[in-house]
């Protein structure tokens, strides 16, 4: 395989389709290799449009949601930035290549471990990944200027958006298949939020997302 003809379609003919039209998330495509952060055994797909095994139950993001998800949120250089759900490491590192620093809480120990090992080979040193369940919140370095969800929520819990500093920018999918919505939530002033719809797609639940009261009769 012709891993840059490769790389070039991805951006080409998948990413800047899904209008990501911003240039410097467009160069850092090119920048951060998204074939070092794949596993082994699915590294001929790094470049395709679909999620790829992490094994657990887990994946990462089609290439396309990763760009999307980092040209929405617009992180910059002084931003402290949340995401939960390390994974592979590849959207973490994407997301601190513009920002002061991410902090990552991964649930599984062997995903936090894998993200640490691709973050340090790809030179990647202002992130932080720690163990934890972070479906209901992470308060401990609030208030962030940016935090994305890396898995879907039936519903987005009020606590979410309170952990944002005034300007601070919330990317989440929310619902529940097959139709769910991402969106950003911005804080506009203390207490007071916006939310902008992006697009339609499925995406895992979070482990241990809050479940909202579902009536039966």
């Amino acid at each position: 395989m012709d891993i840059e003809h490769a790389r070039f379609n991805m951006v080409e003919q998948q990413i800047r389709t899904w209008e990501v039209l911003d240039q410097e998330v467009l160069d850092l495509l090119y920048v951060l290799h998204r074939e070092d952060f794949v596993p082994q055994q699915h590294r001929a797909l790094a470049f395709s449009d679909l999620e790829i095994p992490l094994g657990d139950g887990q994946a990462m993001l089609p290439p396309k949601v990763e760009a999307r998800i980092v040209q929405e949120v617009a992180t910059k250089p002084t931003d402290r930035v949340l995401e939960v759900g390390a994974g592979s490491g590849y959207l973490t590192a994407l997301l601190a290549a513009r920002a002061a620093h991410v902090h990552s809480v991964e649930i599984n120990a062997r995903l936090k471990a894998l993200a640490e090992e691709n973050l340090a080979r790809a030179g990647v040193h202002n992130v932080t990944v720690e163990l934890g369940d972070g479906a209901r919140g992470w308060p401990r370095h609030a208030p962030y200027d940016v935090i994305v969800l890396g898995g879907s929520l039936p519903v987005l819990p009020d606590a979410w958006p309170q952990l944002l500093r005034e300007g601070g920018r919330l990317f989440a999918v929310v619902g529940d298949a097959p139709v769910m919505e991402a969106r950003l939530v911005t804080c506009v002033a203390e207490g007071s939020f916006n939310t902008l719809n992006l697009f339609e797609t499925v995406l895992a639940p979070l482990a241990n997302a809050p479940q909202p009261d579902r009536f039966s009769f």
